[in-house]
């Protein structure tokens, strides 16, 4: 796969937290990841320092001309999203995604995406706080307040900060793989799956450390055993817990319930096995430990927005491309 370029644009009076989760997810070069990544570039709107929330100040040669000619542009939120949109950023917004680009906003940059007219019609999220300002300004834009980030193809939003972390590891996963954003989120030490009304179905590549040895060891011993029926008593007995403090030892360690914790675990599991082998549907099923193809493909679309044979043929053109 050849080497994909990304911008983000820095502005003054900026955190340098929402830029610096760009930086370190596409910036960095991983050195236990055999494969070409991500060219980064720090733009600005003017060549003048900008001014980070701290007294920090930053400086860049790329400007937005470098910003729009990227293959992923990141807008990382706005300074005040009851102000207005500079037509410079606007124009800049507006030829990257005539030319093809991918154009991505974290926590309230949804509102720069809106005044280029990019969210028009189209679903997208912000962070809650903002999803009625961003729905009375832009009422053409498609507000849903719930995900962690909405992917909409060429346009994709994130919630809140941290959310920007949610969608970087999609990307990475869209671009590389499973095994490649599991790899990186390991890196990372992050939770990816979190469940709750803004959980968006990114699969969890570790168990989770809560402190809580007696719920990793179950989880652990779940990930081998996938494949086999498990219920809460089975995780309980792994654990030395009765059924009802393992419940409780498990929501706060995870803040999931143990269903859905293995159902994410088992659509990962079938995402590797469609990524790395030939087998069919309905062998990968019971190796992930769905008890029908039906159920598989219910809760990978339900995740994934898309079906296992469609997920492994747009896998497979993305490797060949």
């Amino acid at each position: 796969m050849a080497q994909q370029t990304v911008s983000v644009l820095a502005y003054d009076g900026m955190t340098a937290f929402e830029a610096g989760i760009v930086i370190e997810v596409f910036g960095l070069v991983w050195p236990d990841i055999d494969q070409p990544w991500y060219e980064l570039k720090v733009c600005t709107e003017t060549p003048d320092p900008i001014r980070v929330i701290g007294g920090a100040t930053l400086s860049s040669p790329h400007g937005l001309e470098d910003f729009a000619a990227a293959d992923t542009v990141v807008i990382p939120s706005v300074v005040d999203p009851r102000d207005e949109t500079s037509a410079e950023l606007i124009e800049a917004l507006r030829t990257a995604h005539r030319r093809g680009a991918r154009i991505v906003s974290i926590c309230s940059g949804a509102f720069a995406l809106a005044a280029a007219g990019l969210l028009d019609g189209r679903r997208a999220t912000t962070h809650w706080r903002y999803a009625d300002l961003l729905r009375e300004r832009y009422p053409e834009v498609v507000v849903d307040p719930d995900p962690l980030y909405t992917d909409e193809g060429d346009v994709l939003t994130s919630a809140g900060c941290a959310a920007g972390l949610d969608l970087a590891l999609h990307l990475v996963r869209k671009d590389h793989g499973a095994a490649v954003a599991n790899a990186v989120a390991r890196r990372l030490v992050i939770q990816p799956y979190r469940s709750g009304g803004q959980a968006q179905y990114i699969e969890s590549p570790v168990p989770p450390d809560a402190g809580d040895d007696s719920v990793a060891q179950s989880l652990g011993w779940a990930l081998e055993h996938l494949a086999e029926p498990i219920g809460v008593p089975d995780l309980a007995k792994q654990a030395g817990l009765s059924p009802r403090t393992y419940l409780r030892h498990f929501a706060k360690a995870t803040g999931t319930t143990p269903g859905k914790w293995l159902i994410a675990q088992r659509v990962q599991a079938a995402l590797s096995m469609l990524e790395t082998g030939d087998a069919p549907v309905e062998e990968i099923a019971v190796a992930a430990g769905f008890a029908t193809p039906v159920t598989l493909r219910h809760h990978f679309a339900k995740q994934l927005h898309t079906s296992p044979s469609a997920y492994r043929r747009t896998f497979r053109e993305r490797r060949r491309s």
